[in-house]
């Protein structure tokens, strides 16, 4: 059986890399192939699966530098079936590309705008006067820069041997520890019992408390939320989506209970899956 996996592409991007991780391990744990299908943007590679064109899909969610990809979540509020299959932690290593030879001949530098925020001291400090465009993707950004010798791309070091693009500078990441959370979506997630839970809910209406209350239910259970943010509701100004992951597996009383609680308190509520973490380090990347 051949696993199809869509991820925004085109080949390069860390997206695909996470992807490749991912069939990596599919191979070595379950004896399954796989096949990449790249796709033109986050939410394209979400409605793919949900259009049943695509059995999976690997897509970034958040960043230990810059946080969440609001393309991602947003997506997912949108779509009723996708669940969380697994989550990958990557590491995220960013290279300045360029057909030039010095820093000092760089007029402007192309990216996706997380790898231009996840780059932006580094930028401020050794090219405080570039322009900086952004784009789709960040092997898009190396294309860009075969026609213009004074432009550089910022991409994965993995691009070079892919795209035969020289590299400038390595490591030019703000931050040591970059790495970005991707969630393996699907519409049938073979049942497990992870070690994280998320979720999405809105609320009846905003009001004093109308937050409190909901997350006052796992207070009370002593269930530890380890991450939560909002995104609008793209109805009203003033109206939010909530975004939480929980510590702890669907099996858990507790968390059955706080779920059930968690209806009353609620507009709309959006359970995205139970699934374990699993950390990928540099030699992991490396091996691909």
């Amino acid at each position: 059986m051949v696993i199809s996996i869509a991820h925004l592409g085109p080949v390069g991007t860390n997206a695909e890399t996470a992807a490749l991780a991912y069939a990596n391990w599919l191979e070595k744990r379950q004896d399954k192939s796989s096949i990449l299908c790249p796709c033109p943007s986050i939410a394209q590679t979400l409605h793919s699966v949900a259009r049943e064109d695509t059995q999976k899909a690997v897509v970034p969610v958040e960043n230990s530098t810059e946080g969440s990809v609001a393309s991602t979540l947003d997506t997912l509020w949108q779509l009723d079936r996708l669940k969380i299959q697994q989550e990958l932690v990557v590491p995220i290593i960013h290279a300045l590309f360029s057909r030039g030879t010095a820093l000092t001949g760089i007029k402007t530098v192309y990216s996706h705008p997380q790898a231009l925020a996840q780059c932006q001291r580094w930028l401020q400090q050794n090219l405080p006067n570039v322009a900086l465009i952004p784009t789709n993707s960040t092997t898009e950004a190396l294309q860009k820069i075969s026609f213009e010798p004074t432009a550089g791309a910022i991409a994965a070091p993995r691009a070079a041997k892919l795209y035969h693009v020289p590299i400038l500078v390595n490591h030019i990441n703000d931050y040591p520890d970059n790495c970005t959370r991707f969630w393996v979506m699907t519409l049938n997630p073979t049942p497990t019992v992870g070690s994280r839970i998320s979720l999405a809910f809105s609320v009846p209406e905003n009001v004093p408390g109308s937050l409190m209350k909901p997350l006052q239910v796992f207070a009370q259970r002593n269930i530890n939320l380890s991450r939560i943010e909002s995104r609008p509701t793209k109805r009203s100004l003033g109206e939010y989506v909530f975004y939480l992951d929980i510590e702890g597996n669907h099996e858990d009383p507790k968390i059955v209970d706080a779920l059930k609680a968690l209806t009353h308190h609620t507009e709309v509520i959006k359970i995205y899956g139970s699934y374990p973490v699993l950390l990928l380090k540099e030699k992991d990347i490396a091996q691909l």
